[in-house]
């Protein structure tokens, strides 16, 4: 499987692109247990263009997590062909448009999903685009706004006219965000076209290597792209068995990576503690959602501690005695 010139070989799986997640210490680590393709946080076009410190900042990039690409979003025609050129002097191997975020501040202003309804100008966007860089430009959309307009069959043949080559499909509308179940046979239906020549990548509901195997099976994409599941687990791509103890210290190992990586970019009136914070409380979402801790009898106390703790040695006391639930 192949974006452009760039090789994946057979059944890679893609980390999604995800607002506070998918920041460089993440995917670094999803890189090293197996995921072929990370993406950054997507990107406002809009924030990009005045140069907004805090979206800047989601443009680093490292040699080490190749191939990565970047996602940008957007509703203006010119704001999203600058924001695009602009993202390609940052140096990832691929520009991604983000045609599928279902969440009201995006998809509500027009952005995102929202460009679900206004199919001209989300081709408008794409194509130019396209001819404004030289890096692959690929896409993200959803099977359509709602049930009553499930235009993707048709959709991903227009994108592929505009020039992108590949194309990422979730299996849910706009309406659904992510409630319900993600709907693959569209996707397969879209990857069964003859007309469809460029790579289509499956997402929605992949929780397992299993659940991507039947993925890769039952609808025949080119790849797949996990999201949520992978919230507290960096390992999920690994057919590895690691042990509790090796997932605590993984754990362990992506806080001290937020702490560094925070401390080192320290904001304008910022102290090193308050870096420490900031670096805490990005990893305590994961460490929140990790399915590690799924099913320990009375876990609901050690959770409500991680949720509060504020140093770091807090939270390294408080992963220590999770270690020693599982001996």
């Amino acid at each position: 499987m192949k974006i452009g010139e760039i090789e994946f070989g057979e059944r890679p799986l893609f980390l999604a692109p995800m607002e506070d997640v998918t920041d460089i210490g993440f995917r670094m680590l999803c890189k090293r247990f197996g995921a072929a393709m990370v993406y950054t946080e997507f990107v406002s076009a809009e924030a990009l263009i005045r140069d907004v410190s805090s979206t800047v900042r989601k443009l680093t990039i490292s040699d080490e997590e190749r191939p990565v690409g970047i996602q940008i979003y957007g509703r203006d025609v010119d704001a999203m062909v600058e924001a695009a050129k602009i993202v390609e002097q940052a140096g990832p191997d691929v520009i991604d448009l983000n045609f599928g975020c279902p969440v009201k501040k995006v998809a509500g202003k027009g952005a995102g999903a929202g460009m679900l309804q206004d199919i001209p100008k989300m081709l408008e966007i794409t194509r130019k685009v396209v001819d404004a860089v030289r890096l692959p430009v690929t896409a993200k959309t959803r099977l359509g706004w709602n049930h009553e307009q499930l235009i993707i069959t048709t959709l991903a043949e227009q994108l592929q006219d505009c020039g992108i080559k590949a194309l990422t499909i979730h299996g849910r509308t706009r309406s659904q965000m992510y409630t319900g179940q993600a709907d693959w046979t569209l996707i397969g239906e879209v990857k069964r076209n003859p007309r469809i020549t460029i790579p289509i990548i499956g997402n929605g509901d992949i929780t397992s290597l299993d659940d991507a195997d039947r993925a890769f099976d039952t609808y025949g994409v080119d790849a797949v792209m996990i999201g949520r599941a992978t919230f507290g687990c960096p390992w999920l791509f690994s057919r590895e068995q690691l042990t509790a103890d090796e997932k605590i210290d993984i754990l362990k190992q992506q806080l001290r990576i937020n702490i560094e990586r925070i401390s080192a970019s320290l904001r304008p009136n910022e102290t090193p503690s308050m870096a420490v914070k900031r670096g805490i409380l990005h990893t305590r979402r994961h460490l929140a959602a990790t399915p590690l801790f799924k099913g320990i009898p009375n876990f609901r106390p050690t959770r409500i501690r991680l949720l509060r703790a504020e140093t770091e040695e807090e939270v390294i006391e408080i992963l220590e005695d999770c270690r020693r639930l599982f001996r």
